[in-house]
């Protein structure tokens, strides 16, 4: 434990370009700026999946406590708006060549993440969400080169020894797919489940608004620790005798894990909506999602929109190592370059397509790709640090982090409690022009699978 009584956040959360999720939707519903002082029992600092997550399992356990969730923007326009999507089941380890661990580690997780998923689409039922928000379509791992294969190949004998289901699917049935002639090869996996990352957090954060006091734009500046602790925002404080600290990377702006936490952030494109006569060009399927063979390679999706957004296709690629928690416009401007190429390599039937949304999402991993997690203070919890998987990490994160602080044991909270700590990083600069060359290294060897 950190010791510390009063605590003034370095930073705010900064993040390059917009949420574009969230920008296709219609007007939101908005939440209160919180603009008085308050009092309640339980107080969570994120309103991302892991937040969320968090107030719904605390909203099952602690009966009439009340619960207030601060949210430093407005819902679903941080990295919860920003990803791809996809909460994966499988491993998915972004450290490793393809995305697999050691056995037994990867037979924990796959329990832990269906957990998650199975979390999830409970509030997704409980909650009414349509199938275009929620999607339990499985996912499919798809490569263009012979090394790509080669991946898949390997990710499809450890899914052998991990007793799991799977597909193989050629070509031809790629391009039936997705219209395009680039993959040579797909591994299909039943278990993940494709979402519209906004409109799932806004609809999580509508259905538990009434048991729940949420605050958008009110970032905590400052927190006094004690008997009761108080959560200083702009314009109000929350005094709360419990904290919930849901915000990810952000965690060490507030002081936690010095030195132990990497800051990544990736960075994607979505096209305008595509026309009737550019849809019939491309063919195949107008709702599909590909993971890339190899872990630096492009993730590709396309949807179309239930709520107008048209439809569109979304391309994610490019990593930099930023630990000052912002990124820098050249990095911008370099996944841009990369992004184009991308999809003019598997979209040559749409040559010229402009992309109307461009941004950068933030993660945060750790060396050893452990969780930030536990009471890092007197009735004080973390449930950070995703390890680039925040969909579902997040959501079990928060789940857990409910679970200790109300029930303090449970099954599944006694198998994720089953880590060591965050490795310690190595000294800057070093640690930040070595993570960043070998990341430019590692899309060089991907070759055209990114």
């Amino acid at each position: 434990m950190a010791n510390k009584n009063n605590i003034n956040v370095k930073r705010l959360p900064v993040d390059p370009g917009p949420a574009a999720w969230n920008s296709i939707l219609p007007k939101a519903r908005t939440y209160p700026l919180l603009r008085e002082d308050i009092t309640v029992d339980w107080a969570i600092i994120g309103g991302g999946f892991a937040g969320l997550a968090a107030a719904k399992r605390l909203s099952q356990l602690v009966g009439n406590d009340s619960i207030a969730l601060l949210e430093a923007s407005a819902l679903a326009q941080g990295p919860a708006g920003r990803n791809s999507g996809f909460m994966i089941d499988l491993p998915h380890e972004l450290n490793s060549e393809s995305y697999a661990g050691g056995h037994a580690q990867d037979l924990r997780q796959i329990k832990l993440n269906r957990a998650a998923i199975d979390f999830a689409r409970e509030m997704a039922e409980e909650y009414a969400m349509p199938k275009a928000v929620f999607d339990p379509c499985g996912k499919v791992t798809a490569a263009g080169t012979a090394k790509g294969v080669a991946h898949i190949e390997s990710y499809r004998q450890h899914l052998e020894t991990l007793g799991e289901q799977y597909e193989v699917r050629s070509a031809d049935e790629m391009k039936t797919w997705t219209g395009t002639e680039f993959y040579q090869k797909g591994l299909f996996t039943p278990g993940a489940v494709m979402i519209q990352p906004a409109s799932f957090i806004r609809s999580v954060a509508d259905g538990l608004s009434e048991r729940v006091a949420i605050y958008e734009n009110t970032p905590v500046v400052s927190m006094q620790l004690g008997d009761t602790h108080t959560l200083s925002t702009p314009q109000g404080k929350v005094k709360a005798k419990n904290v919930i600290m849901a915000v990810n990377g952000h965690l060490q702006s507030f002081g936690y894990f010095p030195g132990r936490l990497l800051h990544v952030f990736t960075y994607a494109s979505m096209t305008r909506p595509l026309s009737p006569q550019e849809i019939k060009r491309l063919g195949g399927s107008s709702d599909w999602g590909i993971l890339p063979a190899d872990p630096m390679g492009t993730t590709v999706r396309r949807f179309s929109d239930y709520q107008g957004g048209g439809d569109r296709i979304v391309i994610r690629n490019h990593a930099t190592l930023n630990q000052s928690i912002e990124a820098k416009e050249s990095n911008m401007q370099r996944a841009a370059m990369l992004q184009d190429r991308s999809f003019e390599n598997r979209f040559p039937m749409l040559s010229g397509i402009e992309m109307e949304y461009r941004w950068g999402g933030r993660l945060c991993l750790t060396l050893n790709s452990v969780p930030a997690f536990g009471e890092i203070e007197e009735r004080v919890w973390s449930a950070c640090c995703q390890n680039g998987l925040g969909t579902v990490k997040g959501t079990l994160s928060g789940m857990m982090a409910a679970e200790q602080a109300v029930l303090g044991k449970s099954e599944l909270l006694d198998l994720f409690l089953d880590y060591p700590n965050p490795s310690r990083l190595p000294p800057e600069p070093f640690l930040s022009i070595g993570a960043n060359a070998t990341m430019r290294f590692k899309e060089w060897q991907a070759g055209l699978e990114l």
